[in-house]
């Protein structure tokens, strides 16, 4: 995409570089990569917008740069068409409620289970009226409160009447409709004649440009980028440029008061179904210090706002004028609204698991799980839990029957860990048709002595070892001495039956194992998993001090290898690789009084050139390791060679760990393009002018099959490959990481990657920082629990059936799911379909079971339990859904169809999808009411929000600075993020630090991601999982700055001084309270996210500041997409077509 016109180009790190380096002088500062042919670009944020003075004074908005209001919902749109009140339902569910209640038969629910029930429709809610020939009248009227439909979850205390009036009165959105304009006039802007100067951080286009014809606004165009283009020179900030809908159905937003409906009267005179002031007051500026524009009752230039409609236009229908109110960003769905009102009402509870079809707490709420017969939902998370019966419904409404899977997520220290069953050489009970394993759901029958599976119906003797009475409920006398009969997580240890058969191909072992049916699986237990470290010794690596600076590390990693729980070291086995054109193995063996070399230059073939000695364990050749890693960054110093290759390397480790029948993990570390002459040698393809147009997926598939073939070798042995990639050009990410997303695997990236202090072309900052963010991803990569030639499998009662997976992982059929390696942070997802009709009475149930090698080398079975409920009505449908697991399932199919399919479509398929979505609950579940009214179920509010930042993320789109490799490398991240960590990607955390009290430890409470709400005098955290920022703004307390960065004003900070973090990253350690909780806030977001986030310094109208601004995604993109309250409006239209 080109540059907006008239816009200097900002410096951009990479993501995550984004956190790199800046890029030598004369290379693209985009997310990392250069782009060949083009000139410099300047750092001319300074030269760009005329309107960079100083800012004047803010619109009076009320709760201007603080959190929403916690006491209510925020109004200004309709929760479930006036038949469900905003808040949760008082559902009878208590916690912790004694086992005996639960009941896993089948048969109508269990006394305490949540019963949903629609009341009768509300009434239909109105406009406010306007007297004939005059002014909107200021009389108000409140009908009656609107019936309720219980939520899923349960909710806060009852509020006062009071209360739930002004909730009642809050509970709509009105967008009326407008006639076209004068000609030339498009909607949301002024004419060009009273266009205002440019507002802060906007672009200005030059002389006689205007606003783009009307004709171009037909819905949202369809660009060439992955969100709204720019379609000629952005307008101003309160624009509703992006997904403007055509003027004759413009729907422009505003408030209304009253839930009673009368009828419009007919008549010419003012506009009718004005909704009263809830923006800033007439008086307030348009923008930054900007001078209000020309407008209707002085009310110009809000954001939303229509054209203002010439004296001559006098006989027009009420319904089809526009609003001058400005529809207030307050009043709109909130994400951190839902989030806070999640944790009020839920947060710091116990989550009791035996009540089928119960929804958690969102995952951002802290609670602790009491495992009652269904699994903790940091293992499972349905799209929605009560799925409809069926296939027509679900094809209705158009919400995703999915599931999220993170097998081996950690518990949180005060839950129950996972019980450990051993049957001995039985072992485990299962079901004789459908094979799935024992649990709670299983019915035992004829006084206990058979079973009837919940999954398939099929009965089954249970064995005599395994034989108990039933009490007179009809349950097993010993259930709570039994962990698969009580608990919905557990795991089996495997016999013989389920190890891999080493004498035969590879490729028939996995579905022997999972099956352990099949005759021929022999008796061989695994042995003991490794790592392969593969190291490249290049000219690259040697002068960017990445080889010096891992072999300094690794010594004391390898300490800190994964063990099991009781074990005192680590049954890991190591081995160590170096590579150029060539490569050269390692003879580690203790015995030796030093490390001996092997090198095999026939890269067209590797061999292993030694067996005995290379694969060790730390504790027997300590010496020997340490001697090595101390030789490698001299014997390589003077190196000269600059050509590496890749493919040879993989071959080599795979073929070590063969040799070694074991599973195991390769960590490579690679610097440039592998062109050697060997397997798998790669061109530079890099095109950046096809990113946004039609043929950009040519850039995302590989460019050779070699590595996707590698990789399905690499799953066949257990082999997972990690790549650590130094780049300062163009790497091919999309077609090296097939290795890595084959196997489970994990790319990591870190752009222009430098240890020297003090260089011409590179930030000096980035020298620690960025050899810091390396380390801690290696030792978060080391240190994490995995898992080792794994095999999933998900099996589901009868009616529906898992279709499509999502993730990096490898299946060579359609059922098993094939990773070499899974660790704590990974997550599959999986979509259902119907088979046939699902029973109300009976429920859905889901089993996942993993088949694992663990760390110590024992093959155990891992098995998670859900339970659903199932319906028959829209409503129950819409109240159940699980808005944070639909966006995970949503976002990466948009992703997957980015490598075979355009831009334009994936932008329109996932738009179509949020619309009918919405327009389905509009259809069948809300009450009648104006067309001009949004109407939003309770519990997917949020889905144009969501939908506009996956529309937006770099993942998708990609800005003019987003490098070809960095899309690739995001997309690669995007396929295994679990839920928490794809929410945070989408909707950054944006935490106010000015205000911190030195004497608590918690985080505070996070801001809505819009400019609006940055203070002049504020400082604030933004991180989105990937990257993290510290926002200070000019006129900060001197006190605060001093007591922080140990300087006395903004201006004395040097942002670009070595000296400004610490060693780890981190802000400097100043004696005072102040800067221990600012430090300790930054550590404390840091842990919780799966890799380190590099922490970037901005200030207020600084250079990087538009950098900073690309995360604010309720604001209009840099480089395209639409504002959240503009999407909001376009989705209102969209559903509006459909309903009509």
């Amino acid at each position: 995409m080109n540059p907006q016109a008239g816009y200097n180009q900002p410096y951009q790190g990479g993501y995550q570089n984004y956190g790199g380096s800046p890029p030598p002088a004369g290379q693209n500062r985009g997310y990392g990569g250069p782009v060949p042919g083009q000139p410099p670009q300047q750092n001319a944020y300074m030269n760009g917008p005329p309107s960079l003075g100083p800012p004047g004074p803010k619109p009076s908005q009320g709760g201007y740069g603080a959190p929403p209001s916690q006491k209510g919902p925020a109004g200004g749109y309709a929760q479930g068409g006036g038949d469900m009140q905003n808040g949760f339902s008082h559902s009878g569910q208590t916690y912790g409620a004694p086992p005996q209640q639960q009941q896993y038969g089948r048969g109508p629910p269990p006394p305490g289970q949540q019963q949903y029930q629609q009341g009768p429709p509300g009434p239909p809610m109105s406009s406010v009226q306007s007297g004939p020939q005059g002014p909107p009248m200021s009389g108000i009227q409140t009908g009656p409160p609107m019936s309720s439909v219980q939520s899923g979850r349960p909710g806060p205390p009852p509020m006062s009447s009071g209360q739930t009036q002004m909730v009642n009165q809050m509970q709509t959105m009105s967008l009326s409709q407008q006639r076209p304009g004068p000609p030339g006039a498009t909607m949301g802007a002024p004419p060009p004649s009273s266009m205002p100067p440019s507002s802060y951080g906007q672009p200005q286009g030059p002389p006689g440009s205007s606003a783009p014809p009307s004709s171009m606004s037909m819905g949202p165009p369809s660009s060439m980028s992955m969100g709204p283009p720019q379609m000629g020179p952005p307008g101003p900030m309160y624009s509703s440029a992006g997904y403007a809908p055509p003027s004759s159905q413009q729907g422009i937003v505003g408030m209304q008061k009253s839930t009673e409906s009368k009828p419009k009267p007919n008549y010419t005179g003012a506009p009718g179904g004005y909704q009263g002031q809830y923006g800033p007051p007439p008086s307030s500026p348009g923008g930054f210090g900007q001078p209000p524009p020309p407008g209707p009752g002085g009310m110009g230039g809000y954001q939303g706002q229509p054209v203002a409609q010439p004296p001559q236009q006098r006989r027009l229908d009420p319904d089809q004028i526009p609003s001058p109110a400005k529809l207030d960003p307050d009043l709109i769905p909130s994400r951190i609204q839902v989030i806070e009102d999640d944790r009020t009402s839920r947060g710091g509870q116990q989550f009791a698991t035996n009540t089928r079809g119960l929804m958690p707490p969102l995952v951002t709420t802290d609670f602790l799980t009491i495992d009652q017969g269904n699994c903790n939902p940091a293992f499972m998370r349905a799209s929605m839990y009560n799925i409809p019966c069926t296939a027509d419904m679900y094809k209705q409404c158009n919400v995703p029957m999915s599931l999220v899977i993170k097998p081996f997520a950690e518990l949180k220290p005060q839950e129950a860990q996972l019980c450990v069953v051993d049957h001995g050489a039985a072992g485990p009970v299962r079901c004789n048709r459908c094979k799935a394993y024992m649990c709670p759901f299983m019915q035992f029958v004829e006084g206990g002595r058979r079973f009837m599976c919940s999954f398939c119906s099929c009965v089954t003797d249970v064995p005599d070892t395994y034989f108990a009475h039933l009490d007179h409920t009809g349950r097993r006398i010993d259930v709570y001495q039994r962990p698969e009969l009580a608990c919905g997580s557990y795991e089996f240890v495997a016999t013989l039956d389920y190890c891999k058969q080493r004498a035969v191909p590879a490729q028939s072992a996995p579905q022997a194992a999972e099956g352990a049916a099949e005759s021929d699986v022999n008796n061989q237990p695994p042995s003991p998993p490794a790592f392969i470290f593969m190291i490249e010794a290049s000219y690259n690596s040697v002068k960017n001090g990445m080889l010096p600076l891992l072999a300094k590390h690794l010594k004391g990693l390898l300490d800190t290898l994964p063990r099991e729980a009781g074990q005192e070291e680590s049954s890991i086995r190591v081995g160590f690789v170096t590579f150029n054109k060539v490569l050269h193995f390692y003879n580690v063996k203790g015995t030796l009084a030093q490390p001996q070399m092997l090198v095999v230059s026939d890269v067209a073939d590797v061999f292993l050139p030694l067996l005995d000695g290379f694969l060790v364990t730390v504790q027997e050749a300590r010496a020997v390791i340490d001697s090595l890693l101390e030789q490698i960054p001299q014997m390589f110093s003077d190196t000269r060679e600059t050509e590496i290759c890749l493919g040879p390397v993989v071959q080599a480790g795979l073929e070590a760990l063969k040799a070694a029948d074991c599973a195991g993990k390769l960590f490579v570390f690679q610097t440039s393009l592998p062109l050697a002459e060997a397997p798998g040698k790669l061109k530079n393809r890099d095109d950046r002018k096809l990113l946004g147009t039609d043929k950009e997926k040519t850039l995302f598939q590989p460019q050779t099959s070699f590595y996707q073939t590698l990789g399905k070798e690499c799953v066949a042995q257990g082999c997972c490959v990690d790549i650590f990639l130094f780049p300062n050009q163009y790497v091919d990410v999309a077609t090296v990481s097939e290795v890595c997303k084959l196997t489970g695997g994990q790319l990591y990236k870190y752009n222009f990657f430098t240890l020297e202090q003090t260089t011409q072309h590179h930030n000096p900052m980035e020298a620690v920082n960025d050899g810091e963010r390396f380390i801690q991803d290696l030792t978060q990569d080391i240190q994490r629990p995995i898992v080792f030639d794994a095999i999933m499998r998900v099996r589901t009662s009868t009616g529906f059936r898992p279709v499509d997976f999502l993730g990096n992982f490898y299946m060579s059929n359609t059922t098993d799911v094939e990773l070499a390696a899974m660790d704590c942070d990974k997550a599959v997802a999986v979509d259902f379909k119907h088979d046939d009709k699902l029973s109300e009475e009976l429920g859905a149930y889901i089993q996942c079971a993993v088949l694992y090698t663990s760390v110590s080398g024992q093959r155990r079975l891992r098995v998670h339990n859900l339970s659903l409920n199932c319906c028959s009505t829209m409503a129950d449908l819409y109240k159940s859904c699980e808005m944070d697991a639909i966006m995970n399932i949503l976002s990466k199919q948009a992703v997957r169809s980015v490598v075979n399919s355009t831009p334009k479509a994936i932008r329109e398929q996932l738009m179509a999808q949020c619309a009918n979505i919405l327009a389905t609950y509009r259809k069948n579940c809300a009450s009648p009411s104006s067309a001009g009214q949004l109407i939003l179920p309770e519990c997917m509010k949020l889905l144009p929000l969501y939908v506009n930042c996956v529309l937006k993320s770099d993942a998708l789109q990609g800005g003019a600075e987003t490098s070809t490799d960095d899309r690739a490398w995001l997309m690669h991240l995007l396929n295994s993020m679990d839920i928490n960590s794809s929410g945070a990607f989408f909707y950054p955390r944006l935490l106010p630090l000015h205000n911190l009290s030195p004497d608590k430890d918690d985080v505070p409470t996070a801001i809505r991601c819009s400019i609006e709400r940055l203070k002049d005098n504020g400082v604030y955290l933004l991180e989105n999982g990937v990257s993290m920022f510290m926002w200070i703004g000019m006129n900060v307390d001197p006190e605060w700055i001093q007591s922080v960065f140990g300087v006395q004003s903004v201006a004395q900070i040097d942002i670009d001084s070595p000296t400004l973090l610490d060693k780890e990253g981190t802000l400097l350690s100043l004696d005072n309270p102040l800067s221990a909780r600012v430090r300790n806030l930054v550590q404390q977001i840091r842990s919780q996210r799966s890799r380190f986030m590099k922490l970037t310094i901005v200030r207020q109208r600084d250079k990087l500041e538009p950098w900073f601004q690309h995360f604010l995604v309720e604001d209009k993109g840099l480089y395209g997409g639409a504002s959240y309250v503009d999407f909001l409006c376009h989705m209102h239209k969209e559903i509006r077509n459909l309903l009509s």
